[in-house]
């Protein structure tokens, strides 16, 4: 009967059954099909991993509480892919830096300094800080001459401050050729001359910060016409952060082509760069501020216990006006981040364990214990103590200007650049980065990432990492980032980035006058340059910092600090670099 029915054609298999099977069929098929096209090690299954991971932490978060994340996180990171060549590019550049390049040149309107300069006009300054606050004191000297058409002689460096170096001009920078290349700009001396045949003491001022070039006009000139010779003392910031077109490209000619090490620091420097080449093809320069007396001052709390609270107030009882709020000043930001957290957002932006950093710090509080959990992520640390010999740094070792220069240099080159804090050098350096290309230069986002710290024990690895990605984009040295005007110019000299249009350069500078560059290197398209302010108080200077903060938004007393910081110099110039 069932060979016959079969023969007849009559037997039909049951659509319900026939279904179920079909698609079970194809799904098996399919697997395999996928299997054999691109078979994924399971242990490494992405899927399967991060289920592994949130198990693992599930289990040490119940068996030991939240604290164990901690460990759990090294434990984890530390299996990330060791294998330097399949680091991805954008970790060390940026794929649209091709696109901007450094524009500093004057236009046809800025007048030869043989033209400009003014007989019997003498400016002499006295700079104030660590190394890279003089040299913002340094470039603004050269345009405050410009503006009073006077004949600068070499600045004076700070020899009496806390640092306590008594390294000159020369001992430092390359004074013929800063001299040489800005001949055309300001005309330079390297000592005063004698006027009307005898040597005039110069008379002493201070103009206030942030002075407009009014300012210098309506202040300094005056005594200038009369006493032919003025000296201005405790030069740092004295001069706008925002001015005519040609004056901020005059900025930057001096801070990127006149202002040169010398040979023996330029040399050396470019000896601990070659021994980070040595050790790996990419490296990251990390520019750590953990100083007790910066630490005591910021007023946070940085985990040291019982013990640091003792130790960090007792140094802070020095400043009677000063009354810290740690929560508050972690979630403003205000905290320098710590070696831990430096290298927790690190590991989360993608750097992996095998990566060298070169460490350029002062004294760190708490030594290599502080060290320890930035050296147990990224065991290969690196300074100029470690990868150099005494005997060749012997001739830097007693200048502190001399050993920050070192830093500064291999800062400069390292292809990613990191600080835990925005001080001095790390403004210069963000600058500098822009206009030599744009390179990777990380500046954490510490209000953001404060509450990732704080809560990265109740998230995975992978959540946190996503998270760190998110609170750092628009803080990791891409072009055009800040918008133009925002910050200090030394950090954000937009005036000087040009970029090209469709493959040429395309000119346009936007500024009161509507400069047009005369130069075919900087025939670029200037972006966003910000118009001059025209000031009702000629004195004052703009409080640009802060000008996109909302008014609901906690700011820092900005007064309280400078009220604190008057009462003690020496620590102004601590925190100063």
């Amino acid at each position: 009967m069932v060979q016959s029915r079969r023969r007849s054609g009559n037997y039909r298999c049951p659509r319900r059954a026939a279904l179920p099977a079909a698609a079970l069929l194809l799904f098996l098929l399919a697997a395999v099909a996928l299997l054999y096209v691109s078979p994924p090690p399971l242990a490494d299954h992405p899927v399967l991993a991060s289920s592994r991971r949130r198990r693992s932490a599930h289990t040490l978060l119940n068996s030991s509480g939240a604290g164990s994340m901690e460990e759990f996180e090294r434990r984890e990171i530390s299996r990330a892919p060791t294998n330097g060549s399949a680091v991805r590019d954008d970790l060390w550049g940026s794929k649209l830096a091709s696109k901007f390049y450094g524009c500093s040149n004057s236009s046809s309107r800025f007048l030869d300094s043989n033209i400009t300069t003014q007989p019997e006009r003498y400016l002499m300054i006295v700079t104030s800080g660590g190394l890279n606050q003089q040299r913002t004191g340094i470039i603004d000297a050269v345009v405050a001459a410009r503006i009073l058409n006077a004949t600068l002689v070499v600045p004076k460096l700070d020899q009496a401050s806390f640092w306590k170096d008594s390294s000159n001009f020369s001992d430092i920078f390359y004074a013929d050729w800063f001299i040489s290349s800005l001949s055309k700009d300001v005309k330079i001396v390297k000592e005063l001359p004698h006027i009307g045949g005898k040597l005039r003491a110069p008379h002493r001022m201070r103009v206030p910060r942030k002075c407009t070039e009014r300012c210098y006009l309506n202040r300094v000139l005056p005594a200038l016409l009369k006493k032919h010779v003025i000296r201005l003392t405790k030069f740092d910031y004295r001069l706008a952060n925002r001015l005519q077109t040609d004056l901020q490209k005059l900025r930057c000619r001096v801070n990127y082509h006149a202002l040169r090490f010398t040979a023996p620091i330029q040399e050396m420097g470019e000896k601990l760069i070659q021994r980070m080449r040595e050790r790996s093809m990419y490296f990251i320069a990390l520019h750590l501020r953990f100083e007790p007396d910066m630490l005591a001052f910021s007023g946070c709390y940085y985990g040291g216990g019982e013990k640091e609270r003792r130790e960090l107030g007792a140094i802070r009882k020095r400043w009677k006006g000063l009354h810290p709020n740690p929560e508050k000043g972690r979630r403003q930001g205000r905290c320098p981040l710590t070696p831990e957290e430096v290298g927790l957002m690190l590991r989360a932006l993608g750097y992996r364990k095998d990566v060298h950093i070169y460490v350029a710090s002062g004294e760190i509080y708490g030594g290599a214990r502080t060290l320890a959990p930035l050296k147990a992520l990224f065991p290969n640390l690196h300074t100029k103590e470690t990868i150099s010999s005494k005997e060749e740094l012997a001739p830097f070792s007693k200048y502190s200007s001399r050993m920050a220069a070192l830093d500064f240099i291999v800062c400069d080159e390292s292809d990613a650049f990191v600080a835990n804090n925005n001080g001095n050098m790390a403004k210069i350096l963000a600058g500098r980065r822009r206009y030599f290309g744009h390179k990777r230069t990380i500046r954490p986002n510490a209000k953001r990432l404060y509450p990732l710290f704080l809560n990265r024990g109740n998230m995975s690895w992978d959540a946190f990492s996503s998270k760190v990605h998110m609170v750092q984009k628009g803080f990791m040295g891409e072009p055009k980032e800040l918008r133009p005007g925002r910050g200090e110019f030394h950090e954000n000299p937009s005036t000087c980035i040009c970029e090209r249009t469709d493959g040429k350069a395309v000119a346009r500078a936007k500024s009161q006058d509507d400069q047009v560059l005369n130069s075919v290197a900087d025939q670029g398209k200037g972006i966003g340059e910000p118009a001059v302010p025209n000031h009702t108080d000629e004195e004052a200077g703009e409080p640009d910092d802060d000008e996109d903060v909302p008014a609901d938004k906690e700011v820092v007393d900005a007064e309280m600090v400078d009220d604190v910081l008057a009462g003690d110099p020496e620590l102004e110039q601590i925190l100063s670099d």
